[in-house]
């Protein structure tokens, strides 16, 4: 199927009598007949539901469908993109071990990895999103398990070299992990340019509509993760599972160690409800993307042309930096996100935002109003200038997320509050 008809069709196929829409299982448990068959279950012999922190239909419907629009092999749902990044690390590094980081990355993500994630002693080091080939095997370690980035980056819209990336990380047998948060499948599948693992959080773009709170993990099931002793948690038997040897269920090998491992320790489970909803928006992906980037092209294409504004970031744009790669991976537009600088930097950046009308100040990005926000004292907060510098974030940038409104309007609120100056 073509990728319009994924997103209204599929993850769901209803049987004759059953429910056309995808049905909200609001369980936790899961009756069966006879322990035999629950303990099958749990010894994964049979395929099947018995407890909701691992599995609910539900959840597994709206994960096969982000699965079916990326391409990949197996997915699951994670209580928040957080959690999904997270998971997506911890399966496959531990205590002792490094992962290679692009910087330019959410000021969130950042955190959970440069400083929560240390005290677990998983090592990182930051290199630039568009750093050479030597850079990048010059930031490998003995110890390295994975190499990390984000499509586009939050805020600073710094595009990923994947095949860069990938490359070098093949190189040195470890995959490649995206966020594929910002440009979503319906403008780039990064597994089609070499990455392995893609991780989302839903409650952007692919959701819609700012309702709910999920994350995704999906494998492209392309890894081997045989190919050298690197993942003993992949390739060895864990005892805390029946001494199971995941590698050897293929394909699906590392989502189910996710599972059964890590969402049955650590809980961060996606609720029905919200699965239903991140379905529901799901079915209008490929609609609200375009107009997106159509409504943030005019945006940026107004800004540049405003004596107020500094500078501006949009990839979509000819003459930005970014736009050579941007056609590259994403052809046919990038998000509806854009950064740009106004003169007179943090105040007057605050004077703009507390004289918009239409779009809110809120701390969310990518849904269907839209918003804007200053990272440097909101999201990244926590991090000092030079951090903030190595994850392209300014101290006058103002990150708008262009909604699906009417461009004319979104325009008109701009220019009042510009006026405000």
């Amino acid at each position: 199927m073509n990728i319009e008809t994924k997103c209204v069709q599929s993850g769901y196929s209803p049987k004759n009598g059953e429910p056309r829409v995808l049905p909200i299982i609001q369980s936790t448990t899961y009756k069966y007949e006879s322990s035999e068959e629950m303990g099958d279950l749990f010894d994964l012999k049979k395929e099947g539901y018995f407890y909701s922190r691992l599995q609910n239909p539900t959840c597994d419907a709206a994960a096969a469908k982000i699965c079916a629009l990326e391409n990949g092999a197996a997915a699951m749902l994670t209580g928040s993109g957080q959690s999904a990044n997270f998971y997506a690390v911890f399966n496959i590094a531990s205590a002792g071990d490094h992962i290679v980081c692009s910087s330019a990355i959410y000021g969130g993500t950042f955190n959970l990895f440069n400083v929560t994630m240390r005290k677990l002693g998983i090592d990182f080091t930051f290199v630039h999103p568009h750093a050479s080939e030597e850079e990048l095997r010059a930031a490998v370690q003995p110890n390295t398990k994975a190499f990390f980035g984000e499509t586009i980056s939050n805020p600073g819209l710094d595009i990923l070299d994947f095949e860069k990336f990938a490359k070098v990380a093949h190189e040195n047998g470890v995959p490649l992990i995206v966020d594929n948060t910002f440009a979503t499948p319906i403008n780039c599948r990064p597994f089609e340019f070499g990455a392995d693992i893609v991780t989302h959080s839903t409650t952007k773009y692919l959701e819609g509509h700012a309702s709910t709170i999920g994350g995704a993990i999906i494998d492209s099931g392309n890894f081997d993760w045989t190919q050298n002793d690197k993942f003993p948690g992949l390739t060895q038997p864990d005892d805390s599972y029946h001494g199971l040897v995941y590698a050897t269920l293929g394909k699906g090998a590392y989502i189910t160690k996710a599972v059964v491992q890590l969402m049955r320790d650590l809980g961060s489970v996606q609720s029905p409800q919200n699965a239903f909803l991140l379905n529901v928006g799901l079915e209008t992906l490929h609609l609200r993307v375009p107009r997106h980037c159509e409504n943030a092209l005019k945006v940026a294409q107004y800004l540049k042309n405003n004596e107020k504004i500094t500078w501006v970031k949009c990839a979509m744009l000819e003459d930005d930096s970014q736009h050579e790669l941007a056609q590259k991976y994403m052809p046919n537009g990038t998000c509806g996100v854009v950064s740009f600088g106004i003169k007179g930097g943090r105040k007057a950046a605050t004077v703009f935002m507390d004289s918009l009308k239409l779009a809110a100040i809120v701390t969310h990005v990518a849904d269907a109003r839209t918003c804007c926000l200053h990272p440097a004292s909101t999201t990244h907060r926590q991090l000092n200038d030079k951090q903030l510098e190595e994850c392209g974030v300014s101290p006058d940038l103002v990150r708008f997320s262009v909604g699906i409104e009417s461009a004319d309007d979104i325009i008109a609120d701009i220019q009042q509050a510009l006026d405000k100056i």
